[in-house]
């Protein structure tokens, strides 16, 4: 079977409006301007308190895979991202494996928004039942992002601003907690960085192997790739940036909660809401309700756009035939945008937090957890083959080799491939299911994975 074509003017593509500016609010949006919140607990048990050195090791990390994504991303301009990257430089199949775990990643980023948000709301208002708001939150994710980009990158832009003026507040909050405080004790401003009374390496790295949670996300700018102005520079720009942005903003969250809390470790049962319990300290029953409040709109825009880059990823993988192309290759013409797979999405993660809800007590109540550190399971495989992509184009290939060109994407793929090798067995035993599952209908559908018949075009007009 020959390739299929590279969409012409007569077919409806994707319309490129998004600026540098909405890559990096978009990119913001799905990690969270409070990224760290809901995960400060775990990592301060774990790390002994040293939240702030972990994120900012994580932080270098991450930088290392988004510089590979960004550099892949003027190769390959292409909602596949990953899936395209890794199938073009290194071989088809590989790039179907990738993409099919990016899947996993974005489906499930929505579809854990969707139960977060609707117990949060149910704190809000508990007369409202658990399933009523599932059907609220999955049936507004899927509008908004069917409506159409523009109105996406414009919501996006206001829920940032929101979002920003909380940490504000915090920071404020701290600030008149800190001035009150009338004898500090030695090291009381770097306490956070290192306490020698607490200090242990392998927590430390336990901790960080957590706190790379906080950048989860920033590979969604890539899916973007065909709807961006000028992708071969904004993309990179915007990658970089947000990473960076999310590393310093986490960064001074964690230090200014770390002034009121100290190093002193969480009750297991209060893990979850830490930072709230840091901001009831800090300012108060109402600063308390405000960050509950800015965690719950967090996650609407964290599931908003996760879906908007899952259903791109879709997109990706059905005009390349790597998924019935019929229903995951199209693109609605009158908005241009790839409807079949918003619903798609919308519809599982409104059916997947249901039955979330209905195995939590089955499961211990570890299901959330569970589904947060799979995330992980089928990001880091992408991150990894993004890596290796990058690794085979920039220095394999390339008859000039330079250490600038070998470093990011080694050091990128060994940090990743150890992080992934940590993760839970619960995470693991998941995270294999679904790979099997999708290699098996991959290898069924593509007859072993021929290249031939999984299509890696990259749209003209780039």
């Amino acid at each position: 079977m020959a390739s299929s074509p590279i969409p012409t003017s007569s077919a409806p593509t994707l319309r490129r409006t998004l600026r540098l500016r909405d890559l990096v609010l978009y990119g913001i949006i799905v990690i969270q301007p409070v990224a760290p919140m809901g995960i400060y607990g775990v990592i301060s048990n774990k790390a002994g308190g040293h939240v702030v050195t972990t994120i900012l090791i994580a932080m270098v990390a991450m930088l290392f895979t988004a510089i590979s994504y960004g550099r892949m991303a003027r190769v390959y301009p292409s909602a596949g991202s990953a899936y395209t990257y890794v199938g073009k430089e290194i071989h088809p199949g590989l790039g179907y494996v990738t993409g099919w775990s990016m899947v996993m990643d974005y489906i499930l980023n929505p579809l854990i928004c969707v139960a977060f948000c609707s117990k949060a709301a149910m704190n809000i208002i508990p007369e409202v039942p658990f399933y009523a708001w599932v059907v609220v939150f999955a049936a507004f994710f899927t509008f908004l992002n069917v409506w159409g980009i523009e109105t996406s990158a414009t919501i996006n832009q206001w829920m940032c601003a929101g979002m920003g003026l909380v940490v504000v507040i915090f920071f404020a909050a701290v600030g008149r907690y800190v001035w009150g405080i009338h004898t500090y004790g030695s090291g009381f401003f770097t306490q956070p960085f290192y306490n020698p009374q607490t200090f242990s390496l392998g927590g430390l790295f336990r901790g960080t192997s957590v706190a790379v949670l906080t950048y989860i996300g920033f590979d969604g700018i890539s899916t973007l790739s065909e709807e961006v102005e000028n992708p071969r520079r904004n993309v990179l720009l915007a990658t970089v940036l947000v990473c960076l942005i999310t590393g310093v903003l986490s960064g001074l969250e964690v230090y200014a909660a770390q002034l009121v809390w100290g190093s002193k470790p969480f009750p297991s049962e209060m893990v979850e809401s830490a930072f709230a319990l840091i901001a009831r300290a800090a300012g108060g029953v109402v600063l308390f309700h405000v960050i509950n409040f800015t965690l719950l709109v967090a996650n609407v825009g964290s599931g908003m756009g996760s879906q908007l880059g899952a259903a791109r990823l879709l997109y990706g993988m059905g005009r390349g035939d790597a998924l019935p192309k019929s229903f995951f290759g199209r693109i609605e013409p009158k908005r241009r945008i790839p409807r079949n797979n918003v619903i798609a999405v919308g519809i599982f993660a409104l059916v997947g937090a249901a039955l979330l809800e209905l195995f939590a007590r089955q499961l211990g109540g570890g299901a959330y957890e569970i589904g947060a550190q799979t995330l992980n399971f089928g990001a880091f495989i992408a991150f990894m083959g993004v890596n290796a992509a990058a690794f085979v184009h920039y220095f394999v290939r390339n008859p000039h080799k330079q250490a600038g060109n070998l470093l990011p994407p080694v050091l990128g793929f060994l940090i990743c491939g150890y992080i992934w090798l940590n993760l839970s067995r619960p995470a693991q035993v998941v995270g294999a299911i679904w790979m099997i599952l999708g290699i098996g209908y991959g290898a069924i559908r593509t007859r072993g994975f021929r290249g031939e018949l999984v299509n890696f075009d990259i749209p003209a007009g780039e």
